[in-house]
């Protein structure tokens, strides 16, 4: 794992996923963080259930918090096993191309 994956995870993994109270590294939702090409990292989750009626907004808590660490130029976030995961995915990330 690079330095700045590292960075990532820890900062993506304090987000809290107000249901529970609980971190998401705590929860353990990070499936995986990679850095794809020099700044640009890849993050997916998983949410606590395929009906989470919250994941698009914890698709960018996990965006937000990892823009927020030093070295990135873009985060791309994949939220999976969710039902309605296409169309979150699609959202996160278009709006970043904004």
């Amino acid at each position: 794992m690079t330095e700045l994956e590292d960075k990532v995870r820890e900062a993506v993994g304090k987000v809290v996923d107000p249901e529970t109270g609980l971190s998401f590294a705590e929860m353990h939702m990070i499936k995986e963080v990679r850095e794809e090409e020099p700044g640009v990292v890849r993050v997916e989750f998983i949410p606590s259930s395929p009906f989470c009626p919250i994941a698009f907004k914890l698709a960018m808590d996990v965006r937000n918090a990892a823009m927020k660490v030093s070295g990135i130029k873009k985060i791309l976030v994949y939220c999976r096993g969710h039902m309605m995961e296409q169309q979150i995915n699609e959202m996160v990330n278009k709006e970043q191309q904004k």
